[in-house]
């Protein structure tokens, strides 16, 4: 799987915006201490595939968090969920201080867009802004992800909804200068490479286990690429 294209902001290319993060993952005990990772969104990363079934062991968090433990093997990492299904950015932002900070987290990762789409586009951006003035206000880094796919939807097409919506949080990530993981340029990657949409899905708008690959990969070559200082 796996064609990815993946990006950090043109603002942070000559920093490795995560790097004390490494040195803190790279520490062994007794010197190193619990890192706590916090992805916050909706029903995709808190592990739904054919609703209600919930299958948090085979969803990107947790994909991700085995990719960080053999990277790091001495590290001691929570990855914490707290995402809702159905909920989108508007609902998130509303409870991102009390929700997200209260695990004082060293990263944070935030995926609304399949169910922005229902939203004021207006609204929508001012409830990513808002969470992204939060993380920054708290000293803590974050990674704006653009969506999975959805089997309704062409994210080749510039004209597309999703496709808005994944190109508006690229563009607030370069803004911000936040790091981004651009999930859906890796879906699409895999969907040219001849993949079948059907063999990434569960439902049309929830990854299968496949499917969650393919965001774990762009997330994690994202994070690695953030650690690295950069020519």
């Amino acid at each position: 799987m796996k064609s990815l294209i993946l990006l950090l902001t043109a603002g942070l290319v000559h920093a490795a915006p995560l790097s004390d993060l490494d040195t803190e993952l790279r520490k062994s005990w007794p010197d190193n201490r619990t890192i706590n990772i916090v992805f916050h969104g909706h029903s995709v990363p808190s592990g739904y595939f054919v609703a209600p079934e919930v299958r948090p062991f085979d969803s990107y968090p947790h994909l991700f968090h085995r990719d960080l433990a053999t990277r790091y093997p001495d590290a001691v990492i929570n990855v914490i969920t707290t995402s809702i299904g159905g909920e989108h950015s508007i609902q998130g932002a509303a409870r991102f201080q009390q929700d997200v900070f209260k695990h004082k987290p060293d990263l944070i990762f935030i995926d609304y867009a399949l169910n922005d789409r229902s939203q004021n586009a207006a609204q929508v951006e001012t409830a990513w802004r808002s969470m992204i003035t939060a993380a920054k206000n708290a000293g803590v880094p974050l990674v704006l992800c653009t969506p999975t796919g959805d089997t309704r939807e062409d994210l080749s097409d510039p004209a597309n909804r999703l496709r808005v919506l994944a190109d508006m949080i690229r563009r607030l990530a370069a803004e911000e200068e936040v790091l981004l993981a651009d999930v859906s340029a890796a879906w699409v990657a895999e969907l040219q490479s001849g993949t079948p949409q059907a063999d990434l899905h569960s439902t049309p708008n929830h990854p299968n286990a496949a499917g969650h690959r393919v965001a774990a990969d762009a997330i994690f070559a994202a994070f690695v690429a953030a650690t690295q200082d950069n020519p």
